[in-house]
């Protein structure tokens, strides 16, 4: 980066205004009072809001946002909803992020349609969640492109720091077992960071799963994850389940630090 690359404004520059999702470099987050009023987003948190149902019947949500290519990042996101919801109290819902490739590209790149019934999310809609779990399939060990559009689209909640505070975890697909089960997090990191998100991984939780040496599984304590091949090789139960016990662990979190 050159000098004057955006870490501090210049004086001599008006104040960039932010459109749409994305943020010229150099603008700085505004601090809390300098927050315009509350928008649409906020309105979970007004008193008329908070009267429309009893406490009892609100339940916490947990957002599982992937994109899966050939299927294998997907099938780890439905065990792991299945886990997140095994906690009383919380709700998960799948989301898929935007494909950034052409149709035609990835018809010769042979990837199955997507399923019509696990809808596309904005960025503005991660408010929404009290708890976030990304997935992804590893490119040169970081992650996909298409996810990295997601994230680069999620400035205008940066700038207001929306998302400062919410859990957040990661799960991987990659194609060897030295191809990035764990650097595909560690570089992922930097986005909750600079959101002041608080990053949650599985540690060894997992039990004694964590340990086995008798077949080939993919995962570490950055989350969970699969060994996809040349694609053909689908996840195996282990890897399914430690899958679903992070979704089950990221709920017990998000639901003790509603209660905290």
């Amino acid at each position: 980066m050159g000098k004057g690359g955006g870490c501090v404004p210049s004086k001599k520059r008006q104040p960039a205004v932010a459109t749409g999702n994305t943020l010229a470099a150099g603008d700085a987050p505004i601090t809390a009072d300098q927050k315009s009023p509350a928008s649409s987003t906020d309105a979970a948190e007004t008193p008329a809001a908070a009267a429309a149902a009893p406490a009892s019947d609100l339940k916490l949500k947990v957002f599982i946002v992937f994109y899966s290519m050939y299927g294998h990042v997907e099938a780890l996101a439905r065990r792991m909803k299945k886990g997140a919801e095994s906690i009383e109290g919380v709700e998960a819902a799948l989301y898929r992020v935007a494909e950034t490739l052409p149709a035609e590209v990835l018809e010769q790149m042979k990837a199955p349609p997507k399923d019509p019934q696990i809808p596309v999310i904005t960025a503005l809609e991660l408010v929404e969640a009290d708890g976030l779990l990304f997935g992804f399939p590893t490119r040169f060990g970081a992650m996909a492109a298409q996810m990295k559009a997601f994230f680069d689209s999620t400035g205008q909640l940066w700038r207001e720091q929306k998302l400062a505070g919410k859990p957040a975890g990661f799960f991987v697909s990659t194609g060897t077992q030295g191809g990035g089960q764990e650097t595909t997090a560690w570089t992922a990191i930097t986005q909750l960071a600079h959101h002041g998100m608080l990053f949650v991984p599985i540690g060894y939780t997992f039990g004694a799963g964590m340990f086995k040496m008798d077949d080939i599984r993919g995962g570490s304590p950055y989350g969970a994850g699969v060994f996809a091949g040349d694609g053909s090789r689908q996840p195996s139960e282990t890897e399914l389940s430690l899958a679903e016990h992070q979704g089950k662990y990221m709920a017990s979190i998000v639901k003790r630090l509603a209660h905290s």
